[in-house]
């Protein structure tokens, strides 16, 4: 029991700059931005600003990030998420749970309402690739493929862009 919180607590301290960066900054302090990221269409599906976090030397974790917009009339499930560049990929969740942030992978995965948007971002939804082989350096693309319950799959090239990038629009002041 002592080795499985070790080990959580060593992937949430690894995630630390994925949580710390979606926490709203001071107006006026420059930020990286993300990149515009990989688009896709598969069915009714539009899969829109992919990316992943550039990773530091000996990071055995990253996060991956993208919107997934539905315009059918049914919804549709994400069931997985697969990477070469990692030895396991899940699909995430962060959530306040009382005055601690838990991670927990999504097993029956994520739907995506019909009519609807579902953003993967830091600190909320994210896709979590672990175990990775090599890290994930700035300006290079990182191969993914997500698999849909009823649109089935399709392959990504998610660019990687900084460690500091952010996907948030206005920020509002800390105290």
């Amino acid at each position: 029991m002592k080795t499985k919180i070790f080990r959580a607590g060593l992937v949430a301290l690894a995630l630390l700059p994925l949580a710390v960066s979606a926490i709203p900054a001071h107006e006026g302090h420059a930020h990286a931005a993300a990149p515009s990221g990989a688009e896709a269409r598969l069915g009714t599906l539009a899969i829109s600003g992919a990316y992943v976090r550039a990773t530091l030397p000996n990071a055995p974790v990253a996060g991956g990030y993208l919107t997934i917009a539905n315009s059918g009339a049914e919804a549709d499930r994400l069931l997985s998420v697969q990477s070469p560049a990692a030895g396991r990929s899940e699909i995430h969740e962060m959530k306040m749970e009382g005055e601690v942030m838990k991670m927990r992978p999504l097993p029956g995965g994520l739907e995506i309402p019909a009519g609807a948007s579902v953003a993967l971002e830091p600190g909320g939804l994210h896709l979590m690739f672990m175990k990775l082989t090599a890290p994930f350096a700035e300006g290079t693309t990182v191969p993914v493929t997500l698999t849909f319950e009823k649109a089935g799959a399709v392959e990504l090239a998610l660019p990687v862009a900084p460690a500091t990038a952010e996907d948030h629009g206005q920020h509002e002041d800390q105290p």
